[in-house]
């Protein structure tokens, strides 16, 4: 996932966008000055804190000129002018005697855009706000911990992440973090650090650290201070509880050996169905790609003799890599311009003028190339970037169109046949279903890597080892490992740092062969929930943007296969998309409207708590291979800890179809500890690097399946308790408390609940149960349903019975 355009190429877009105003500017008509030379305007304010009704007004001139005019008058003009009907329109400021004297010479002075009744408001407003800062600042906030915890991650090495919310949002508030080193120890002889605060799309999150701390011992407790005053001491828990487990002798792993292009890897999953037909198949999905294939092209002059370009008509492996060019200047005066064609081989026979230098433009070339019927047959041509072509064109010789592939003849150039390995002993759709997929980006190499491990674990394993045996058993297991195709065959030999698939929607103003490595749709941008075309943040709707969302939602069929199995497969209820890098996990809501920072709906809190309690066991799998361990700080929901990705597939997949999915980003930082830096590992690392990050996500595809298999066989009806957490003389507060990821629903008029009725909700972004206060005594009436749907003592909430939980919450004493 990528940031959108920055740098050089942001400066480069911008200057651009200027392009067309400057030009309407310099090419509009020049105009009379609207009178004669005159004496200078006389400025006409005082010395003193006294205004004179000084405003900034509007003023109409007929052209440039007369702007030019208005500062040699000395008149105080804003950096303000745009064109309107009759002429200009800029801003200057103004006191009643100049502004009728410039009335005077002529010139057309109107309205106000602000006067000193604005700035005599705005004063006023700015004393309000200074007035409410300062008694904000007085105020002691108070601070509420999200999450405390330590954790091991590579040779042990131990880290320490915590994450505080302030009652007080504004950017002055510091939280400086304390913590011992140990039961009994003092409350700062661990270390003290100052926390980051977290804003995303202008909001304020939480504080947390910038990376997690290293410790030279575990603590025990960290106090939280508030430069506002505000304190709170939590206790420091365990991240990824389970131990690290040797692998046992029996179970064989380590079955990639090199990064793999898609032929391979497709290869490698066909071979994989053949050898174990007992327990696999192939599913090949509907939607073939465009293929790794592209027209020829060639670009001929350069830009400043205002160059055009021709692309052929048929794909390059197709014919298109067979034609040539071949701009030729005649020994003759006065030639005229002509085109010809012999079999591909394409001849422009430049016009010259009457002293034999060569009189034809880029425009001309092109409109005879495209106006030809036999050229035109062959091939198309355009200006640079739609430009005007009025540049002489070059004499060139013979040139040979290119499709610029390079890779070798192995992989094919036609459509591609996109393949999926399903996994499992009984495979009717009886069984629950598991969906994982890799390389949505081209570019990240490691993740088709370990959806291709976890298909060899699974059937090499199956003969040998138990605990593969029951996931085989009882799953149905679905496993793409490479999702673009086309754009990874084009990453692996082409362009590495290519994200998207192959298939170019650019328009020709943007569609010469200089672009050729900014074509594509960023496939995980292309799907229908949150998509920008519903206006979400996270995606672009121009063509060469690396966040290309394409010309509409799901018009890729990379993005359209997808749909098609987690639809025929209606028993596929859980999915991983694999991506790199960054060593996140994460899960849905994966998008928000920038304005407001208005989320997609979050999950709801039964399911909130499923996600995290899975995570540890999932995590827990990963760190199992050699140690690493994910940042708690980089585990939640997508735009809780990374951005808004605006139609991304787990969305998809979870608001349309309940498929509860995660998002692994593969390649966690790697510690040095002689610098106690974090390294990041980026989307191609040294294969020694890439092989360990395969080895261990893979293992975190197997405690997916495992959580799958849990989900299938549960049976267990959830408990949960009332819990009371607060009161006052005149109300009590309190929550609900599960044993296991539940919802619970109840009522406070003495209704019967049912799954209509009020859900227990999160207090906040990362935060606990919310708090629920009434004001007088209160029968509470409730249930709880897990995630597999078993309820709370068998209630019924559809039918009749009253054997929901119930408790009178009072107030007229403390609990």
């Amino acid at each position: 996932m990528r940031s959108p355009l920055t740098g050089r190429r942001a400066v480069r877009a911008a200057v651009v966008l200027a392009l067309p105003l400057a030009l309407s500017l310099s090419s509009m008509p020049v105009l009379a000055d609207p009178s004669p030379p005159v004496s200078e305007v006389v400025p006409d304010r005082r010395s003193t804190a006294e205004q004179n009704g000084v405003a900034l007004l509007r003023v109409i001139v007929p052209d440039q000129a007369a702007v030019d005019r208005l500062t040699s008058l000395d008149v105080d003009l804003a950096e303000y002018k745009k064109s309107v009907e009759g002429g200009l329109e800029v801003h200057a400021v103004l006191s009643p005697p100049e502004a009728q004297r410039l009335r005077d010479l002529g010139f057309d002075v109107r309205g106000a855009i602000s006067d000193q009744s604005d700035v005599a408001e705005n004063k006023a407003e700015r004393r309000e706000a200074l007035k409410e800062a300062a008694e904000a600042a007085a105020e002691v906030d108070t601070l509420t911990p999200l999450r405390a915890e330590w954790f091991t991650s590579l040779d042990d090495q131990r880290f320490l992440s915590v994450e505080v919310k302030s009652s007080a949002v504004d950017a002055e508030t510091v939280l400086t973090a304390a913590w011992d080193s140990g039961k009994k120890t003092p409350p700062d002889s661990g270390g003290t650090a100052t926390m980051s605060r977290f804003t995303d799309a202008g909001q304020y999150m939480y504080h947390r650290f910038s990376a997690p701390l290293s410790l030279t011992a575990v603590p025990a407790k960290v106090t939280i201070t508030s430069s506002r005053g505000g304190s709170v001491t939590v206790p420091v828990t365990k991240w990824l509880g389970s131990p690290r487990k040797a692998p046992k002798p029996h179970y064989v792993a380590d079955f990639v050996d090199r990064y793999m292009d898609p032929t391979e890897l497709t290869g490698r999953i066909t071979a994989l169905a053949a050898e174990f037909p007992k327990i696999s198949q192939i599913v090949d999905l509907p939607h073939k790609t465009n293929g790794y294939r592209r027209a020829a092209q060639a670009q001929f002059g350069t830009v400043a003799a205002s160059t055009f370009y021709v692309s052929s008509k048929a794909y390059g492996h197709e014919g298109g890599n067979d034609i040539s060019l071949a701009l030729v200047k005649p020994d003759a005066a006065s030639s005229p311009l002509s085109v010809s064609a012999s079999g591909k081989d394409v001849v422009v026979n430049l016009g010259t003028d009457a002293s034999s230098a060569v009189s034809s433009t880029a425009i001309q070339v092109v409109e005879a190339l495209n106006g030809n019927s036999a050229t035109s047959a062959l091939l198309t041509a355009a200006t640079y970037r739609g430009n005007a072509g009025t540049g002489l064109v070059e004499a060139a010789v013979a040139t040979k169109l290119t499709d610029n592939l390079k890779a070798p003849a192995t992989v094919s150039r036609d459509p591609f046949q996109t393949k999926a390995l399903r996994i499992g002993k009984k495979r009717d759709g009886s069984k629950t279903g598991v969906f994982l997929y890799c390389q949505e980006h081209a570019r990240e190499w490691v993740t088709p890597l370990v959806c291709l491990e976890t298909a060899e674990r699974l059937l090499r394993n199956y003969a040998r080892d138990n605990r593969t045996k029951k996931l085989v058993d009882d799953l149905d297991i679905f496993i793409l490992p490479t999702s673009n195709p086309d754009g990874g065959h084009y990453s692996m030999y082409d362009y590495n740092m290519q994200r998207r698939n192959l298939t170019n929607h650019c328009p020709v103003n943007a569609a010469d062969p200089a672009r050729r490595n900014s074509w594509g749709v960023d496939l995980n941008r292309n799907f229908s929930v949150g998509s920008v075309f519903d206006g979400y943040s996270g995606a672009s709707t121009t063509c060469t943007s690396d966040t290309f969302a394409g010309p509409a939602e799901l018009s890729e069929p990379e993005a359209r296969n997808e749909v098609w199995l987690t639809t025929q497969y209606p028993n596929i209820k859980f999915a991983m998309n694999t991506h790199s890098y960054g060593g996140y996990f994460m899960w849905p809501p994966g998008a928000y409207k920038a304005a407001g920072r208005e989320l997609l709906p979050r999950v709801d809190y039964g399911t909130e708590n499923f996600f995290w309690d899975a995570s540890d066991h999932i995590l827990s799998a990963v760190q199992s291979w050699r140690g690493t361990g994910i940042w708690p700080g980089r585990t939640g929901p997508v735009p809780d800890v990374l951005y808004s990705a605006a139609g991304n597939s787990a969305d998809e997949h979870w608001f349309n179809r309940g498929i509860i999915g995660w998002d692994f980003e593969v390649g966690a930082d790697v510690y040095d500890p002689a610098t106690k830096q974090f390294r990041a590992v980026g989307f191609q690392p040294d294969f020694a690097e890439g092989h360990e990050e395969a080895m261990e996500f893979a293992s975190g595809q197997i405690g997916i399946l495992e959580i799958a298999r849990s989900f299938a066989d549960d049976d267990d009806r959830p408990r949960s308790e009332l819990k009371k957490t607060g009161w006052t003389p005149t109300s009590s507060t309190f929550t609900f408390a599960t044993d296991e990821p539940a919802n619970v629903y109840y009522t406070l008029d003495g209704s019967r609940p049912t799954l209509s009725s009020t859900k227990l909700a999160a207090a906040g972004t990362r935060e606990g149960a919310q708090q629920i206060t009434v004001t007088k005594n209160t029968e509470v009436r409730w249930f709880a349903v897990d995630i597999a749907g078993n309820v709370e003592d068998g209630y019924r909430p559809d039918g009749h019975g009253n054997n929901y939980r119930k408790e009178k919450v009072k107030i007229t004493k403390a609990p």
